[in-house]
């Protein structure tokens, strides 16, 4: 019987990957889709603020939580131009090499022949069952942060949404590094030795205020997608450092609005969740040039100023949006006592970064709103220029229910002499630590 099973399963994925083979014209689609024409909805024009007085003209073009901001008069849209976000070539050249050669397997959470590029370049159909799987494999191997980058400083902010009272000022360090699906740094596409056969690592160091100051995380996510993560938390006042359970990812991190799984968007694995592809659309998201914004009057050492919070509360950022081609995924946890009952994803179609997701509790209602808004690598610091990156640049956790908010300002760094594999161990947290 088993054995019938699993022959049923490797039929039906084989029919649907030969189903949906991608071409070097799906490859070109996926990359470039404003090439030829940019979207527009009626109503909509560049230049122009979406408020409380107008808002019913965005109703096809924002994603139903964010409608309602507006409407209430929480948060102001404005408008700009459609722009190409083209990730870096020798990206979009792996996903090339590797066409017909990438297939799911049988269980979620497998995949065969992804070593580099997008896995699944093909537009997603409704009548692929497991189209919302592969957009979120096309998110787990995308471009996001290129091979190795850093947020130097990265400061959060916790803020009563009611009152616009900023309760607690954060300010971190944080550190990406792939150590497979590399395709611009060497050594590609590996780094080895890599004995234990990791994917990517997460760092980061609490550096103010001082009662959480040197707090360290430290996130090791395989290669085997159905192999949990390794997640270990040094605690300055303990001088010690412990392993995290798969429980406490989606504890409140250090206070915040925001939990481990939901760094970047989703941090978890593609087997933690069912997914479901629930179509395209074209809608506002939270594209920017950095450098063309209202931003803070303070700078940094080196001239750099961060984006300004705006709205009620100050829980939103001072952008612009743009009319972007999006998927929207569905996101439901498999573990039954998950504080979420699910999540609603927004994939740029372009990038594959995750601008907006709203996540709803156990009982269906919803609880909070997450945006992470994407800077232009090009109009941004100039050692980012070129690189490909679409620059996680700001962002806005809100928790609806309970009125409060976590903010974050980013000045990310894509330079690899910033993330050396050496930081991403548990001795480099021990030392730092000292």
């Amino acid at each position: 019987m088993l054995n019938k099973i699993f022959l049923a399963l490797m039929t039906l994925t084989l029919m649907t990957s030969a189903t949906y083979a991608a071409t070097l014209q799906d490859v070109e689609n996926s990359f470039y889709p404003y090439k030829n024409s940019v979207p527009h909805a009626e109503g909509i024009k560049v230049g122009m603020v979406i408020n409380a007085d107008n808002w019913q003209v965005a109703k096809d073009v924002l994603d139903p939580v964010m409608l309602e901001f507006v409407k209430n008069g929480d948060y102001e849209i404005n408008v700009a131009a459609t722009t190409s976000f083209d990730l870096h070539p020798n990206y979009v050249d792996a996903t090339k090499a590797r066409l017909g050669k990438v297939m799911l397997g049988a269980e979620v959470g497998t995949i065969n022949g992804s070593d580099a590029g997008r896995p699944f370049p093909a537009e997603p159909s409704q009548d692929d069952p497991r189209a919302g799987e592969k957009l979120a494999w096309n998110f787990k191997y995308g471009y996001n942060w290129g091979d190795s980058a850093a947020i130097k400083p990265f400061y959060w902010q916790y803020r009563n949404m009611k009152t616009g009272k900023i309760e607690r000022n954060l300010t971190f360090n944080f550190h990406f590094l792939n150590f497979t699906h590399r395709v611009v740094n060497d050594p590609k596409p590996e780094i080895l030795p890599n004995p234990s056969d990791l994917f990517r690592g997460t760092y980061l160091q609490v550096l103010a205020p001082f009662d959480v100051k040197n707090t360290q995380l430290l996130i090791h996510r395989y290669e085997d997608d159905q192999k949990r993560d390794n997640v270990y938390l040094y605690l300055g006042f303990q001088r010690r450092v412990r392993r995290l359970s798969s429980g406490q990812v989606t504890d409140a991190f250090l206070g915040s609005d925001l939990m481990i799984e939901d760094f970047e968007g989703y941090n978890g694995r593609i087997a933690d969740m069912k997914w479901k592809y629930l179509g395209t659309r074209e809608l506002l998201m939270p594209f920017y040039n950095h450098n063309d914004m209202p931003l803070e009057e303070k700078k940094d050492e080196d001239g750099y100023q961060f984006v300004k919070m705006v709205g009620k509360g100050g829980c939103f950022p001072a952008i612009t949006w743009q009319l972007r081609k999006v998927y929207e995924v569905e996101a439901v946890p498999v573990d039954p006592g998950h504080p979420l009952s699910k999540r609603v994803h927004y994939f740029d179609a372009q990038t594959f970064t995750i601008p907006r997701t709203n996540m709803y509790d156990r009982k269906g209602d919803l609880w909070k709103s997450w945006t992470i808004a994407q800077a232009h690598p090009d109009f941004h610091l100039p050692q980012n220029k070129g690189t490909g990156v679409s620059i996680d640049d700001s962002f806005s956790m809100i928790d609806v229910q309970a009125q409060h908010c976590t903010t974050g300002k980013f000045k990310g760094i894509v330079d690899p002499a910033l993330s050396p594999a050496s930081k991403f161990t548990v001795q480099n947290m021990r030392a730092s630590g000292r």
